[in-house]
């Protein structure tokens, strides 16, 4: 009997890994080109300089393409399959075409404890659209965010990777017809908005227009308040041996191992010791 078993993405993922154009045009590549070398010479390595190629390509796309994933593997000596690996790992490395302004709104434990679903829900039916898509006009993709890392101002809704803190329905309606209005709110705290295009240029390290980010929030040093008034510090760490091994020491402890076998799986998880037996 045959089982045919089917590989690729999530069945819930829209449309292949990687799609869209197969190439830049001459004079958009010669543009990346330059971007890139830029980017690859702060690296002592150059496929160190992998994850900031890849939010430049988003940067012309707005997603990423075959495109983007040949110039990456040209530029690093990577093959296409080492740079799609690495870019389908990450979720800010878009697979789908992207609106002016993604917003991600989060739906894990307390967000949704204060109202994340009920935001998502109400953004959806505002939108006319799901989780995932992109209005007509091609401003704002919706998406569902696991974690914003912003619990202390949950409910938070994410726009390019800003923050929009306390939301509620009425708020978050009123967030993205100012986006779609191209009159886009000020984020609550960090730089001032920008499209999603110019924020994955950011991320690649690339310098732009941006004004500098507002003062970090009472909610978020609450603790360090408390630490302090109460006279609390962090224990001091243990000391660490220090070793003097050479690197002729660590060349022979290497060769002495090289041919060992490795340990053989125990019969108890975890093993057991001498004491256990």
């Amino acid at each position: 009997m045959s089982v045919f078993l089917e590989l690729g993405q999530r069945p819930d993922e829209p449309g292949p890994p990687i799609n869209g154009p197969g190439a830049f045009p001459p004079e958009v590549y010669a543009r990346l080109e330059g971007d890139a070398k830029e980017i690859v010479a702060r690296y002592p390595s150059a496929r160190s300089a992998l994850l900031p190629l890849l939010h430049l390509v988003q940067s012309e796309d707005g997603y990423l393409t075959p495109a983007g994933i040949a110039f990456c593997a040209t530029q690093l000596g990577l093959t296409h399959a080492e740079v799609t690996a690495v870019a389908t790992f990450y979720s800010m490395y878009r697979r789908t075409p992207t609106g002016e302004y993604l917003v991600g709104v989060c739906t894990n434990t307390l967000c949704a404890i204060m109202g994340g679903d009920v935001i998502l829900e109400a953004l959806q039916d505002h939108l006319g659209i799901h989780a995932g898509q992109t209005t007509d006009d091609g401003r704002v993709t919706l998406e569902h965010v696991e974690c914003n890392a912003a619990c202390d101002y949950a409910p938070v809704v994410m726009v390019n990777w800003e923050f929009f803190d306390n939301q509620t329905p009425p708020s978050a309606r009123d967030l993205v017809d100012g986006l779609r209005a191209g009159e886009p709110p000020v984020p609550t705290r960090g730089a001032p908005l920008c499209t999603f295009r110019e924020t994955a240029r950011t991320l690649a390290g690339l310098p732009g227009s941006r004004g500098s980010g507002s003062d970090v929030g009472a909610a978020t040093l609450a603790g360090l308040r408390v630490a302090q008034e109460l006279g609390m510090t962090a224990p001091d760490a243990p000391a660490t041996a220090t070793s003097h091994a050479t690197p002729d020491d660590t060349k022979a402890a290497a060769e002495a191992t090289k041919d060992e076998p490795a340990p053989g799986p125990s019969a108890t998880v975890p093993p057991k010791t001498d004491s256990d037996k």
